[in-house]
């Protein structure tokens, strides 16, 4: 998710797309908050196990 959030902040400031900038804004602050319990082993938004 954070990967993907930075694409895509790249590709919105390079086509001058300001939605998608604003968009994926919020991706990565969602993906870095999310990142730690994740990395813990501890179960995100439900979910044991991402694949």
């Amino acid at each position: 998710m954070v990967v993907l959030g930075i694409f895509l902040l790249v590709v919105g400031c390079v086509a001058g797309l300001s939605i998608l900038w604003t968009i994926d804004i919020v991706r990565v602050a969602i993906g870095a908050m999310l990142w730690p319990p994740g990395a813990m082993g501890h179960a995100v938004a439900g979910r044991e196990h991402h694949w």
